[in-house]
């Protein structure tokens, strides 16, 4: 069982400002491409440049963020706080399912006022309608773009014994390089093996989950060098992680050009696939080499809603998106008029939906029953409720 740490702090602020930013930066990511989830392919490259620049800087904090802030938070709760595995996994069970079914229940409903907007009803309620998919719906969130987030979180969630490996060891930490290593080439054999089969997105998934073990030990390796050393030796590590940030994002501003060039996602594009991936790791890394900061505390009142505006953004996005697509504009200023307004509708939302007693289980900000309500409210001040990004 992990060690508890003689002096850990109460809030960990910079970890509440990663997770706030993950929040906000996948609304922003999710609205710098087209209804079609698309780089406006039918615009001109130069028309393409200033959303790609956008979309660059936003895709630093990616999904993998979340994923890695998760595990680093469980770990430490873990080690605060020990418990069985099987109590470990009750108690995300019951954190995390609930808002996924809910959200999955209601986003296939919401997506049928999108496919009438945009010509597709029949189509999508034939997907609906057919049993075939609704393991797909459950198994790996396709009932909207955003919900894989959940199983993949959970599935990496059941791997956390493992994790302790590098918790001890955190060199071992670096094992994430082989683990997407091993993610490009399973990618390129599954696409080929299974193309066309019913098996292949599960297949993907399954590959995903195992090969972001990588997450799980660099989050790991990152809380056991958290707790082992001073703020002035974290301090130090600033400049060579900062300079790996510039170096990887210059490898993203060549994928971006491939993609101003071409109208089409580079994902074949290898050096800009290893920034994408890396990025989230050294983001958290160069926050937690100056956790020593006084960071703003209204971070962490505004970190509380990251999860919900996360679950909720599409709402808003899909509703721009249908009124404005009879609008002709440039695609920077699309953007702008899709971002500002789901942003403000989201976080509307995600503040009354918090304030509700019924439904602020909804997006992570209640105990999730009733036999957890003593537990998780004397816990409260030591660990955070939910080891996800709420």
């Amino acid at each position: 069982m992990l060690s508890s740490p003689p002096h850990q702090p109460v809030r960990e602020t910079w970890l509440d400002a990663l997770r706030l930013m993950a929040g906000l930066s996948m609304v922003g990511l999710h609205a710098s491409a087209d209804p079609n989830g698309q780089p406006f392919p039918d615009v001109s490259s130069a028309e393409r440049v200033a959303p790609m620049l956008l979309r660059s800087v936003l895709y630093i904090a990616r999904t993998e963020l979340f994923l890695l802030i998760s595990v680093f938070i469980l770990l430490m709760a873990v080690s605060q706080r020990p418990r069985s595995y099987a109590t470990v996994i009750s108690q995300q069970s019951s954190r995390l399912l609930p808002p996924f079914l809910f959200w999955t229940g209601f986003y296939a409903c919401f997506n049928l006022f999108k496919a009438t907007s945009f010509g597709y009803l029949q189509e999508a309620v034939a997907v609906l309608t057919n049993p075939i998919n609704w393991p797909g719906l459950l198994l790996l969130g396709s009932v909207k773009y955003h919900m894989h987030f959940i199983p993949t979180l959970f599935g990496l969630l059941l791997m956390y014994p493992l994790f302790r490996v590098a918790y001890r060891w955190p060199i071992v930490g670096l094992s994430i390089i082989g683990f997407l290593a091993l993610k490009w080439e399973l990618d390129a054999t599954i696409y080929k093996t299974f193309w066309d089969q019913a098996a292949l997105p599960y297949v993907l998934r399954l590959a995903k989950i195992l090969t972001y073990a990588g997450y799980g030990m660099a989050a790991a390796s990152m809380l056991g060098l958290y707790q082992r050393t001073s703020p002035k030796q974290r301090a130090e590590w600033t400049g060579a992680v900062a300079l790996g940030m510039v170096l990887l994002f210059s490898l993203k501003l060549f994928s971006a050009a491939l993609v101003i060039e071409s109208g089409s996602w580079a994902f074949d594009y290898q050096p800009g696939y290893w920034a994408d991936f890396l990025m989230p790791v050294l983001l958290m890394l160069l926050c937690l080499s100056l956790s020593n900061l006084k960071w703003p505390a209204f971070l962490s009142t505004m970190a509380k809603y990251s999860f919900g505006i996360y679950l909720c953004h599409p709402i808003f996005l899909d509703a721009a998106e249908i009124m404005l697509r009879e609008v002709e504009a440039a695609p920077i200023h699309m953007i702008f008029m899709k971002l500002l307004p789901t942003l403000a509708g989201t976080c509307l939302l995600v503040w009354q939906l918090s304030k509700s007693r019924y439904l602020s289980w909804t997006i992570g900000l209640s105990p999730p029953s009733a036999r957890h309500r003593s537990k998780s409210v004397s816990s409260q001040q030591k660990e955070p409720l939910h080891a996800q990004p709420h």
